[in-house]
């Protein structure tokens, strides 16, 4: 959402005055920002394009599903099959007993519905993974100091 500052003002929570008649970017604070997300999508990609991970993947989308996967929040729902059909539950636990593994799909939660905690989190194992395994390149470099006041604003 794009707001315009008007003559009766607007008092941001840190204490900044905007400045009257300037055009501001609104972002919602409970979600991820947008510098999240960039940052976050140049991380896969720079992982990805180093080939320093682990993964069997074709594409950095690819890559992206596994993070979520497995340094996110995972899956937000599963959906089985069964002689009735097609069924979507929100937990494992939910799944009748004997159901092949076969027949079970996690659905990924979508980075968009992360909440700017779960982003963080996300974000600073998957710097930690990206370190371990060795990525040291230019642009990796880059995206890390470019991060350095992401992590120091309030949750």
């Amino acid at each position: 959402m794009r707001i315009l500052i008007t003559p009766t003002g607007y008092v941001h929570e840190s204490g900044d005055v905007p400045v009257e008649g300037k055009s501001y970017f609104l972002e919602d604070a409970t979600s991820g920002s947008l510098a999240q997300n960039k940052a976050f999508h140049a991380l896969v990609m720079e992982f990805f394009k180093s080939g320093c991970h682990s993964y069997t993947c074709a594409t950095w989308q690819e890559l992206k599903d596994f993070i979520k996967r497995d340094m996110g929040a995972g899956f937000e729902s599963y959906v089985y099959a069964n002689e009735s059909g097609m069924h979507e539950v929100k937990t494992k636990e939910e799944i009748p007993a004997g159901t092949p593994r076969t027949h079970i799909r996690g659905k990924l939660k979508s980075w968009s519905k992360y909440t700017k905690k779960e982003r963080r989190e996300t974000m600073d194992l998957l710097i930690s993974t990206m370190i371990q395994a060795g990525v040291n390149s230019k642009k990796f470099n880059e995206i890390m100091t470019g991060m350095e006041g992401l992590w120091q604003k309030k949750d």
